[in-house]
């Protein structure tokens, strides 16, 4: 890949949205090429920008207030001149408000979106160097024994096979500047990494979803813990599956 042709692409890349093959050229591609690599973090920094707080409108003080203050001013007779064309701009405003602020609140962060690349790294390499495992076992009294003295945590390792999420081994991977423990399901014929490492929330986190080179992904907070499951499962399938690794921690 020439820088050229990395220049065509670069913005797809920064926001997820390339095919595999391309979104792994252009990250051989940054690791020989330190002007393309500037580029690529202006972009991300930009980004990051645009996804700031400073973007973000609260409704202003009292406008429910003024607009009840207008509802009531209406006598039996119907509205007086002038006051519904103001009634209906304030209601307009307060909706694109809201839509606003409900669009940015659930739009995935900077950071979102860093581990969300770093995630799907890591499953793909799983896939292309066939390194799935670093135990592999359907029993997870193996497969969590085998963490111990090797990570400074205990992934809690559940056994979904009833559900039909067979548990199939474990292996170790490190980046966000930690080890980190993957717990490796099947579905069929499709893989589940499901991926753990120590939180520095305490509070839990519903799971978020995200997509990525055509991944399904899942992110949440439970007992002090961050997951992320990636799979190239439907998005229903795996958020079944997180729901029953939900349920079964907090058993």
């Amino acid at each position: 890949m020439t820088c050229a042709d990395l220049q065509t692409l670069l913005h797809g890349y920064v926001d997820g949205e390339l095919d595999l093959v391309r979104h792994l050229d252009i990250e051989q591609h940054l690791v020989g090429c330190p002007d393309c690599a500037r580029a690529c973090k202006q972009l991300q920094v930009l980004q990051a920008a645009l996804r700031g707080k400073s973007f973000h409108f609260a409704p202003p003080l009292g406008l429910r207030r003024r607009i009840e203050d207008s509802l009531r001013d209406l006598d039996d007779s119907g509205p007086r001149r002038g006051v519904w064309p103001w009634l209906a701009l304030a209601a307009s405003a307060a909706l694109i408000v809201f839509s606003v602020g409900s669009l940015i609140r659930f739009w995935p962060t900077p950071e979102d979106d860093r581990l969300a690349q770093e995630v799907v790294s890591s499953h793909v390499r799983s896939l292309m160097i066939d390194h799935l495992y670093d135990v592999k076992s359907t029993d997870r009294h193996t497969v969590k024994p085998w963490f111990h003295g090797k990570i400074d945590f205990a992934p809690t390792v559940v056994d979904l096979a009833e559900e039909g999420f067979l548990l199939s081994g474990g292996r170790l991977d490190y980046f966000n500047n930690r080890p980190v423990a993957i717990l490796v399901y099947h579905r069929r014929q499709h893989v589940i990494n499901l991926l753990i490492w120590p939180s520095t929330q305490a509070d839990a986190e519903e799971p978020h979803a995200l997509n990525r080179q055509g991944y399904q992904l899942l992110h949440w907070l439970s007992g002090g813990m961050t997951y992320w499951a990636v799979s190239d499962l439907n998005a229903a399938e795996l958020r079944t599956f997180a729901d029953l690794v939900i349920r079964r921690l907090a058993q």
